[in-house]
């Protein structure tokens, strides 16, 4: 007598086809973190560049001095030098896993960084009154003309750095120049065995 067979799946298939499964879900989640984290590297950089765009376009058309603050590990404040009932005030806190920060490992010469601003690591996360003296300043004061000073009124150019801790590839930076008030942002790509700063 022949005994009947029942179709389906043995042990050894399920395990296989769970274990594949399982490997698949490992790598989108993955994925799926490297994607958030650098939307989030990403965002921090927007606001940044925004924050600082929005206060020379308001102190220009409001004719009035606006002060920019920036505030270790992730916040910007903006608000006028004479405070009024309806002036711009703004205050920026970046996403929980980025900071304010210039990674060790970052371009550090003249000829490597952004603008020719600083020098990476070396002059700190927020590097303002770069033409001024040692640099180092946190406050840019936006007057009417444009311009970008300190708060004795010298021209001020400036770089601010912004990564996720411990991740240099993750580095974006805004520079600025004083006399213009001229933004640009960059990123931080590989070269090679070395990393160098590009346009965004």
């Amino acid at each position: 007598m022949k005994r009947n067979r029942q179709a389906g799946f043995s042990l050894l298939e399920m395990l296989v086809v769970v274990a594949i499964a399982l490997a698949a879900f490992s790598l989108a989640y993955v994925n799926a973190q490297d994607t958030i984290q650098d939307s989030h590297v990403s965002a921090a950089y927007t606001s940044t560049l925004e924050a600082m765009r929005q206060a020379r376009e308001t102190a220009v058309s409001q004719c009035r001095i606006y002060i920019l603050t920036f505030t270790a590990p992730g916040t910007i404040t903006v608000a006028p030098q004479n405070p009024g009932v309806s002036d711009l005030n703004l205050k920026i806190t970046l996403p929980g896993d980025v900071s304010f920060d210039a990674e060790p490992s970052l371009p550090n010469t003249k000829a490597t960084v952004p603008d020719g601003i600083g020098l990476g690591a070396a002059t700190g996360a927020i590097n303002f009154d770069v033409n001024v003296g040692a640099g180092g300043s946190n406050v840019i004061y936006f007057w009417p003309d444009g311009s970008a000073r300190d708060v004795n009124g010298n021209v001020n150019d400036g770089i601010v750095y912004l990564a996720r801790p411990g991740s240099v590839t993750t580095s974006r930076a805004v520079t600025l120049r004083g006399l213009t008030g001229r933004l640009r942002g960059w990123r931080l790509v590989p070269n090679g065995a070395a990393t160098q700063w590009t346009r965004i």
